[in-house]
């Protein structure tokens, strides 16, 4: 048995163990080989069941965390899948590339800096060139970096590329992906708990989290009517290369312990709600927002 085993009940507290041993931190962006615990993106237990058969997915951060799992069970559902990704992260961007490639589907990549316009644009124009359409799009891609000393130790600087990789670069792409996209076609965007109960310390990242909440609901009333269903998945604590890349030496060991759950989650256990989200099955829900957070209200 796996501790991502999808037919075996387990112990959700106990599935994954406690926080990482040692809590070490890693240069940013973060590297998956730099982890001391690598997480689980269903590698080993993720079994599709063709529910995007034949469909055309875009994931932003796919080379890693909840991206890599999202696109590796996208492919093992039945979707070729394109992601973007860092040039930095090139070397995890591959494992992925393996991933969706061993589940028999294609796999496109597309490095570059979504805080720039002409990158996201060439994101889905790429799309449309190998795929002929876009079916499902995930905004997924983030950047934070926590600032123990609140509002006066957020630069100018760091406070717009927050903006820019988590809300601009979602507009952009929404925006240049809809005329591609037809009837039966999903937007799936990436909110936070951070969006309803935000820490001091990131409250930038939290900031702009709130906001993807709100433009979800109001695009998807918008294209409502072009048959274009537009929710968002808000995890919890998720145990990526993001955290510690990001995070202050000395709270790594600790992170996740405040879900109810009392550890963080594993990418594999997001992708389910990315799939359902893209799938037939969630044909009458729109405008949403679905909690992965452990046990952690949001309001």
């Amino acid at each position: 048995m796996t501790p991502g085993d999808q037919t075996t009940p387990q112990d959700p507290t106990q599935q994954y163990g406690g926080p990482p041993e040692r809590g070490e931190q890693v240069p940013h962006p973060g590297r998956t080989a730099d982890m001391d615990r690598e997480p689980d993106h269903g590698e080993q237990s993720y079994r599709g069941s063709g529910r995007l058969e034949g469909k055309a997915a875009v994931v932003t951060g796919g080379d890693s965390g909840i991206g890599r799992a999202v696109a590796l069970a996208f492919a093992r559902e039945g979707a070729d899948v394109l992601i973007n990704h860092l040039e930095a992260e090139h070397e995890d961007a591959q494992q992925t590339v393996a991933l969706v490639e061993e589940a028999g589907r294609r796999c496109v990549t597309v490095p570059g800096d979504l805080t720039e316009e002409a990158v996201c644009r060439r994101v889905v124009d790429r799309a449309v060139e190998e795929f002929g359409r876009v079916d499902v799009l995930v905004s997924n891609a983030a950047y934070q970096m926590a600032q123990p000393g609140g509002l006066a130790d957020i630069t100018t600087e760091q406070f717009d590329r927050v903006m820019r990789t988590n809300l601009y670069a979602m507009f952009w792409l929404c925006q240049a992906a809809v005329p591609h996209m037809p009837p039966g076609s999903s937007i799936i965007t990436s909110s936070s708990v951070q969006a309803f109960t935000p820490s001091p310390a990131l409250l930038d990242y939290a900031t702009t989290k709130a906001g993807i909440v709100a433009f979800t609901k109001a695009l998807g009333q918008q294209l409502v009517e072009k048959g274009i269903r537009v929710n968002s998945v808000a995890p919890g604590p998720v145990w990526t290369p993001l955290i510690p890349a990001t995070m202050p030496e000395g709270t790594v060991e600790s992170f996740g312990g405040q879900s109810p759950m009392g550890r963080p989650a594993q990418p594999a256990e997001l992708a389910p709600a990315y799939v359902f989200f893209a799938s037939q099955e969630s044909s009458f829900v729109t405008a949403e927002v679905l909690a992965v957070t452990g046990g952690s209200p949001i309001t």
